[in-house]
């Protein structure tokens, strides 16, 4: 059974695309409340496979795999749970693509986070209250975007549509918050603010994070654990400070130089940098 203070278990998680790609084998692991946690992998690891089962995209394999979300099933042997929308809606994922719509201005975009909320008539309908405007308003504000909002999200930056996309997830009330890649497409200074902003949010709001990244050099600066994946199995699930380089070069071979490329060797090692805006999220955990 989990612990009250259990946000994520994952019991022997395993996934099969076909009989030769076995993309997780087994993987186990329990994540805490508040904790900022780093999944590190090369390319084809399975970071983004385990993200996709923790929130329901992706059924897992086996009578033994099983997602449980503080405390309550999401999924069992590749089985949905029947109450998979009410957990869905407790943990937002973020991705390397955005997945904004271009023609529709930020504000729209962001309000897309009420709809597994709504009843389908409004869904539908897209019609949103002036209350709901004013929270999504709130929520761009807390990510540095407040002056956007009714600029079309295709004009903005890429790190500002991430950043977008994050103010999305805190509008729908999610607890979890799940980034698949967010940096790995944009530039150093782009990357540093949104993962300053993840950190922010973590710390601040006490949301669970949990983030792929190919760089350990940034999952060491912002995460206080780190879980490593190679070929779909767990090899490493500790402290930053104890997967130095020579660890990394004995899990990982010749992959290692991916994961050790530091996209801004700049900051500290272990020190998030300020966050670049002064977030105002009070009103939001209203």
């Amino acid at each position: 059974m989990s612990s009250p203070g259990t946000a994520i278990r994952i019991h022997n998680a395993s996934k099969s695309f076909n009989r030769r790609a076995k993309a997780l084998k087994g993987v186990s692991a329990s994540i805490q409340v508040g904790e900022c946690v780093g999944l590190l992998g090369a390319s084809g690891s399975g970071k983004s496979t385990l993200l996709r089962s923790i929130c329901g995209l992706e059924r897992l394999d086996g009578q033994g795999s099983a997602v449980e979300l503080f405390g309550q099933p999401l999924q069992t042997a590749g089985a949905l749970s029947p109450h998979i929308r009410e957990l869905r809606r407790q943990t937002g994922i973020i991705f390397q693509q955005f997945n904004l719509v271009g023609r529709m201005n930020v504000l729209s975009n962001v309000l897309t986070g009420l709809l597994p909320r709504m009843p389908l008539w409004r869904a539908l309908s897209a019609r949103f209250t002036a209350a709901e405007q004013l929270q999504a308003l709130q929520a761009l504000e807390s990510v540095g975007l407040a002056d956007y909002a009714f600029q079309r999200a295709s004009t903005l930056s890429g790190g500002q549509q991430q950043r977008a996309a994050v103010a999305r997830a805190l509008l729908q009330g999610a607890r979890i918050l799940l980034a698949d890649e967010p940096v790995s497409s944009l530039d150093p200074e782009s990357a540093r603010r949104v993962m300053d902003l993840l950190h922010h949010l973590n710390r601040s709001q006490g949301m669970t994070l949990v983030v792929s990244l190919h760089n350990v050099a940034m999952a060491r600066r912002y995460c206080d654990r780190i879980i490593a994946l190679r070929a779909g199995e767990l090899v490493f699930d500790g402290s930053p400070l104890e997967l130095d380089d020579s660890r990394l070069r004995h899990l990982y071979g010749a992959s290692t130089e991916e994961l050790l490329m530091d996209p801004d060797a700049s900051q500290s090692p272990l020190e998030p940098a300020a966050p670049p805006f002064a977030p105002q999220t009070a009103a939001l955990a209203a």
